[in-house]
C-alpha cells in the first residue's frame, strides 16, 4: 500500500496557475467530430467546433524520459504531486459562454483550487480541483472545474468492487460500442498517454482493472453533445458532471436522458444498464 499523502504539504499547491495556448485547426475538428459520432462535414475557418474541442488543446508534452509509470508526464509541476499512484477524471462543472470555431487561437488559464482527502470503502482519495478559463480573440469562451481523483492500487487478495445495480433506460437512448479503437482516436486527439486506455496488460495486471477504460472526457463529451441535440445543438449554458463507476471496453454502451423542470438528465450506462457517468445539462 502506498503511503498516506502529506496533506499539508499538497495544499500548499493551491493557487498556482497556468496558461497554454493552441489553435483549432479543421482537422482536429474532423478527428473529434468522428470520434464523437458526429458528422464529420469538411469544417473551415469560422464553423463552430465540438463543444468539448478545448479538452484536446494545448495538451502538456514531456520528453519520454519525464514520463511516469502510468503513461502521464511525471507527478509534481503544476499538479501536486499526489502519491496514490491510480488517477481518474472525477468530474467538473461547465459553462459554455461563446462558441469555440475553427481557426479560434485559444488560450487556457488554470488555477489550482483545492486539494482535499477523505477515505472511503476503497481506501484513501485525494482530490485536486483545477479552475480554467478557455478565452479566444472574442472574449471568454468557457470556464470549467475540473476534479480529478487519485487513489491507491488495490491490495493483494482484495475482492473487486460489486456490480452497480442497473437503472432504467433513458426516454432519449442511443448506443455506440466501446472498443479499443474508439478508445485510441480520443487518446490521440487528447496526446494522453495514460495506459489505462491502451494498455491491457498494464491496466489489468497492474493498476486491477477488468480492461480498458472509457475516457472520463470522452464520456462526459458525448454527454454534452447528447444534451445539445435535444435542444436544436444549442450548447447547454451550464453542465455538471461525475463519474460513479468506471466503464469498460468490449461491449456496447449508452447514452441517455431523461427532461427534468432544471432541464435535462443524461448518464452513460454499461451493456447491464449501470451508469458510469451521470450529468444535468441546463439553459
Amino acid at each position: 500500500m502506498t503511503a498516506k499523502p502529506d496533506i499539508d504539504h499538497l495544499r500548499q499547491w493551491i493557487g498556482r496557475t497556468q496558461e497554454a495556448s493552441d489553435v483549432i485547426t479543421g482537422q482536429l475538428v474532423k478527428g473529434l467530430r468522428a470520434t464523437l459520432f458526429l458528422d464529420i462535414g469538411n469544417p473551415v475557418d469560422g464553423d463552430a467546433a465540438p463543444l468539448t474541442t478545448h479538452w484536446c488543446l494545448a495538451q502538456p508534452v514531456v520528453p519520454m524520459s519525464e514520463i511516469g509509470a502510468d503513461g502521464h508526464p511525471a507527478r509534481g509541476g503544476f499538479l501536486p504531486p499526489v502519491p496514490l499512484p491510480r488517477r481518474m477524471w472525477a468530474g467538473g462543472q461547465i459553462e459554455f459562454i461563446d462558441p469555440l470555431r475553427v481557426g479560434d487561437k485559444v488560450t487556457r488559464s488554470s488555477r489550482i483550487s483545492d486539494v482535499t482527502m477523505k477515505t472511503g470503502s476503497t481506501g484513501t482519495l485525494c482530490f485536486v480541483s483545477v479552475e480554467h478559463t478557455i478565452t479566444t480573440p472574442r472574449g471568454v469562451a468557457i470556464r470549467e472545474r475540473h476534479d480529478i481523483v487519485y487513489r491507491d492500487m488495490p491490495a493483494p487478495g482484495d475482492k473487486p468492487a460489486a456490480a452497480p445495480a442497473p437503472v432504467p433506460a433513458g426516454k432519449i437512448r442511443e448506443t455506440h460500442m466501446a472498443d479499443p479503437v474508439l478508445l485510441f482516436r480520443y487518446s490521440a486527439l487528447t496526446f494522453n498517454g495514460h495506459r489505462i486506455h491502451y494498455d491491457r496488460d498494464y491496466v489489468t495486471k497492474v493498476e486491477g482493472y477488468p480492461g480498458l477504460i472509457v475516457h472520463g472526457p470522452l464520456q462526459a463529451s458525448l454527454l454534452i453533445e447528447f444534451a445539445a441535440r435535444q435542444r436544436g445543438g444549442k450548447a447547454p449554458a451550464k453542465f455538471v458532471y461525475r463519474g460513479v463507476n468506471p466503464l469498460f471496453d468490449g461491449a456496447e454502451f449508452s447514452v441517455n436522458g431523461n427532461e427534468t423542470d432544471a432541464g435535462l438528465e443524461v448518464w452513460t450506462a454499461n451493456a447491464a444498464g449501470a451508469p458510469t457517468m451521470k450529468g444535468t445539462a441546463s439553459w
